[in-house]
């Protein structure tokens, strides 16, 4: 009667752990073409740089989305986060479109991204493997780059030149997102996220930093900054 239960429970456990990576994957598949959309908007409008301000919103929204994560208002706010970032990344395409590689540094940085994340993810949910030891190292790295931003926006503000900072922590970002990539993958399927909302939101600010990071890189050896 107890492996019967053991066995039970077991399928119980991967059909509700398939059932959100499939939610997750649905989501996040949509959630990405609604923001490329919504950046192709401010695109198409020359939207201006604004600043901090979209950032300042879409931190709002994420704990509105922790808050609802359980409802079908969480699915209206994870577009509604989406859609700002998306939009506050048209800008920022417009002004590398408008640079000497143009389209190349946009196409290979979306290009890179979509290969890193899909090789990434692939090995995670082949291999099943638990990668929560990460988990520490990934925060200690987060702090550090924040801890590098900010004193590279205070060392601007007192006419510092940093030369080279802004690359490491692009390239730094980069090996960041890469991580928490097979870090929340590894969880979903392993059962430590079982809400797909939160795991959409996680995956999707993974690819949308890592493609950040990556776009500021090919723009920088392409001889744009």
């Amino acid at each position: 009667m107890a492996d019967a239960q053991f066995i039970t429970d077991s399928r119980t456990s991967a059909v509700s752990t398939n059932k959100v990576l499939r939610s997750t994957y649905m989501l996040l598949s949509m959630t990405l073409l609604f923001s490329a959309g919504m950046a192709a908007l401010a695109m198409a409008m020359d939207a201006p740089y604004m600043g901090f301000m979209p950032l300042l919103v879409a931190f709002g929204l994420l704990f509105a989305i922790s808050k609802f994560r359980n409802s079908g208002w969480g699915i209206v706010l994870v577009f509604a986060f989406t859609g700002i970032l998306g939009f506050a990344l048209g800008p920022v395409l417009n002004y590398y479109m408008a640079s000497q590689a143009g389209t190349q540094t946009v196409v290979t940085a979306a290009g890179l991204t979509g290969m890193i994340f899909l090789s990434l993810s692939g090995y995670a949910l082949l291999s099943k493997k638990d990668f929560s030891f990460m988990g520490g190292f990934l925060m200690a790295g987060m702090w550090v780059v924040i801890g590098s931003m900010l004193l590279m926006f205070v060392g601007s503000m007192f006419g510092w030149q940093i030369s080279g900072m802004h690359l490491a922590i692009s390239a730094a970002i980069v090996m960041l997102m890469s991580g928490f990539i097979l870090y929340d993958t590894g969880r979903i399927i392993n059962g430590g996220e079982t809400n797909y909302i939160m795991a959409t939101v996680g995956l999707y600010l993974n690819i949308y930093n890592l493609f950040t990071a990556l776009l500021h890189l090919t723009g920088a050896f392409g001889g744009d900054d």
